[in-house]
């Protein structure tokens, strides 16, 4: 069957004034007429949507219209158009619509279900039909919306009605940013979709970044001419953490303030929780490193005969050991010997690859569960400065199982510096993603979920910090409140 529906427009002064008059001789006919007609109950029915529709018009701003629908039943034989006409009335009929059947009329209706649109005179008088504007929208035949960008890349199609999905997330424009969570069950087919979205945007030239801590891009990099970095025991590439780049600081000067503002969240993921005064010994410290190598506050010292100054002219780790040994940090010192003799002294060399391909892939497998993390806050920080270099160019970066670096494993240090990417990468053109399996992953570092609540009872404001562990309801801690001996207890 094919569907035809036609809407008119009234005009708003003249069907106001229409429904007045009708409304007053109407409402005389109610107070005189005689209340025993069989027609009194229609009457009276009509009057009230009169009054609705004007009111409608008056104080909502609503438009009247004409609606005109039609509907074209075919098929291949007289039997069987018969037996789907009567299907179709019947479930019309059984959603309160009147029907009517266009005989000597059913050219005209074919015409009207045409791409012709011919509204003939003859049809519309029998099938008029008054509709408010909020009731015209929920006739409008789709259930949903297309997202079709001009220049977007293939998502997938419109599960309610097929239609393609072509997004582009640089439209600044239509979005506000261009970051991106990707959420699902394992299987679900993240790693899959992101993997899409790395092909599409490379035959764009998009500048991108990822992330592997499962080892599942690395065939993607073969294929696609990218640069793919391993870190690990047997590993021949290497990142120096304490190597400053050009383009690291957002001002184009602080190099030194820029990096030891970075060091600190590394560092807080070797040394454990570190208070104020453990920082400051350890900036001192890495002041002092860096000054052994001619780098200091000044931002001259940074450059060369031949520039900036290369990784090799900068400290690893190594020499930062060296500089707390000569002050015996015995409880550094220990902490760090890992990272200089022992299994992660792979993070102790200088930057040995050239970082100017399009397409970036960590793969951070062999790090193992526990030191993961570090391999995802070195290459964070990498990636971060490769965003910044240039604003006017679209660049996105990829955060696989990103509760490594916010969830429990992490730090608040961490968590902090992921969340100062998404909140300011839209500035340089770029596009944060995160990809984890479940979105209470974002919530589970350092994370409340507080419920104030009035109690009139103890005559104060108890707030509640549902938390995992023995209170982890808030029906749990409220009946522990409740208890006399906790009465006046406040967290």
């Amino acid at each position: 069957m094919n569907i035809s529906i036609f809407y008119e427009k009234q005009d708003t002064y003249k069907a106001i004034k229409d429904l007045t008059y009708f409304i007053g001789n109407v409402s005389v006919d109610l107070k005189s007429g005689n209340q025993n007609r069989e027609d009194i109950d229609l009457v009276a029915y009509t009057y009230n949507d009169a009054r609705y529709i004007r009111k409608e018009m008056q104080v909502n701003n609503e438009e009247l219209y004409y609606i005109y629908t039609y509907i074209v039943v075919s098929a291949e034989n007289e039997k069987e158009l018969e037996r789907n006409i009567n299907k179709i009335e019947g479930i019309l009929q059984a959603s309160g619509m009147v029907t009517r059947r266009a005989n000597f009329r059913q050219e005209q209706t074919f015409l009207a279900c045409s791409p012709t649109m011919n509204n003939n005179t003859d049809i519309k008088n029998i099938t008029r039909r008054n509709i408010l504007s909020n009731g015209l929208v929920s006739t409008y035949p789709f259930i949903s919306s297309n997202i079709c960008d001009e220049n977007g890349v293939f998502i997938g199609t419109n599960m309610y009605n097929n239609s393609i999905i072509l997004v582009d997330r640089f439209n600044k424009e239509k979005y506000k940013n261009a970051n991106m969570c990707i959420f699902g069950t394992s299987g679900a087919g993240k790693s899959f979709y992101t993997k899409l979205l790395i092909l599409r945007y490379r035959l764009l030239g998009l500048e991108q970044y990822i992330i592997d801590p499962e080892r599942e891009y690395c065939k993607l990099s073969e294929s696609l001419d990218g640069l793919l970095i391993k870190i690990g025991a047997a590993s021949s590439t290497y990142i120096n953490i304490l190597d400053i780049r050009e383009d690291s600081s957002e001002e184009e000067q602080g190099f030194l303030a820029t990096k030891l503002s970075r060091l600190r969240g590394f560092f807080s993921l070797v040394f454990g929780g570190l208070d104020e005064e453990k920082f400051a010994l350890l900036e001192e410290k890495l002041i002092e490193t860096y000054r052994n190598k001619g780098i200091t506050f000044d931002d001259k010292t940074l450059y060369n005969e031949n520039g900036f100054k290369t990784s090799k002219e900068m400290p690893i780790l190594q020499d930062l050991y060296n500089v707390l040994e000569k002050y015996n940090m015995s409880f550094f010192k220990t902490k760090l010997y890992p990272f200089i003799e022992g299994s992660l002294k792979f993070l102790n060399n200088y930057t040995n690859v050239e970082l100017k391909n399009k397409l970036i892939i960590a793969d951070i497998y062999e790090l193992g569960e526990d030191n993961l993390k570090y391999g995802m806050y070195l290459f964070t920080e990498l990636f971060w400065d490769k965003i910044k270099k240039n604003r006017s160019v679209n660049k996105a970066i990829y955060l696989d199982e990103i509760w490594r670096l916010i969830g429990v494993t992490s730090n608040k240090f961490v968590a902090s510096f992921i969340y100062k990417i998404f909140k300011t990468i839209r500035k340089y053109g770029g596009s944060a993603v995160a990809i984890t399996q479940d979105i209470s992953d974002l919530f589970s570092l350092d994370e409340r979920y507080i419920w104030k609540k009035y109690n009139k009872q103890f005559k104060h404001k108890i707030i509640f910090l549902a938390r995992r562990g023995k209170y982890n309801s808030f029906r749990k801690i409220h009946k522990y409140f409740r208890k006399g001996k906790n009465r006046n207890k406040i967290i």
